[in-house]
């Protein structure tokens, strides 16, 4: 059987959907909201938050770097603006404690190996793999160098390198997201069924990071054979920030927790069965001028 153990919990087939809610960068560089966006998971019975952390000196080109961007603190060039949404050591530590007290793993994605040396002092559950690094293979390596588990996700990836990028990281200890790498995501190109494609191409469990507006297609990759699912969360969608539109506010994730929950406790385990509910109903509406069935035979 297909899991993976993260932290205190097995993440696979036979287990509850791992749920994540990818805080990212919606905090906007504020510690408050990124605490309230923990509570917000807390509250919702979220599995996780997840956060985001790049050193941006490494990760924004040279030709982007001096762009004037607008930001919710002017205009600014976009080197300066990385430099505003990214947590410090300090931060960091107030976030975990405030993760620890409300009772919810936490883990990034890292996007630089600097990035996974000063997460690894925290000492996460796992690490995120994202998209954009799939083909990065030094950053591959550092990540299988960590011995964490490892959950890599597969926007913007032909099946090629994905298989490449697995066969970096090895199977034993990985989960591997579908995702689509547009925000928000259309209907049309979410391509779910590719949940399936993963799992029948690997030996690994199998998540769903989605990007959609709404919750019935998240909903559906649970159905679909998704382990994890992860989608963006915010206070409030018209805030500043371009994963904004694409995240789900605070009683659309209490929502879908539920649904997720309801939705396990209806799968069954695809044994045909009469349940003693429905015995009186079938005492009463049965037709048996034809064939008589035994009740106690039909089990």
């Amino acid at each position: 059987m297909r899991t993976l153990s993260f932290g205190d919990r097995l993440i696979g087939e036979g287990q509850p959907t791992y749920i994540v809610a990818e805080i990212g960068i919606n905090h906007n560089g504020s510690l408050d909201i990124a605490q309230r966006l923990i509570d917000a998971a807390a509250n919702a019975k979220c599995d996780a938050v997840k956060f985001q952390k790049r050193t941006p000196e490494l990760c924004v080109p040279p030709q982007q770097r001096d762009q004037i961007r607008q930001t919710p603190w002017g205009m600014m060039s976009y080197l300066d603006y990385r430099r505003r949404v990214e947590f410090n050591f300090d931060d960091y530590a107030r976030l975990v404690e405030h993760c620890r007290s409300r009772s919810i793993d936490w883990f990034t994605s890292c996007w630089d190996e600097s990035a996974v040396d000063f997460i690894e002092w925290f000492e996460p559950v796992g690490y995120k793999i994202p998209s954009a690094a799939l083909t990065d293979v030094g950053l591959l390596q550092r990540f299988r160098q960590t011995s964490r588990p490892l959950i890599l996700s597969t926007g913007m990836s032909t099946m090629h390198q994905i298989e490449s990028a697995v066969g970096i990281l090895g199977p034993e200890n990985l989960l591997i997201t579908h995702a689509t790498s547009t925000y928000p995501c259309p209907l049309g190109e979410l391509n779910l069924r590719m949940i399936e494609t993963i799992r029948s191409r690997f030996e690994c469990p199998v998540g769903y990071s989605g990007h959609e507006v709404g919750l019935a297609t998240t909903l559906a990759a649970v159905c679909l054979g998704a382990s994890l699912v992860e989608r963006h969360i915010t206070l409030d969608r018209a805030m500043w920030g371009t994963d904004q539109a694409a995240s789900v506010e605070p009683r659309g994730l209490e929502r879908l927790v539920e649904y997720i929950r309801d939705i396990e406790a209806a799968m069954g385990d695809g044994v045909k069965t009469v349940y003693e509910s429905e015995r009186a109903v079938m005492q009463k509406l049965r037709r048996t001028d034809r064939v008589t069935i035994s009740v106690h035979a039909v089990n």
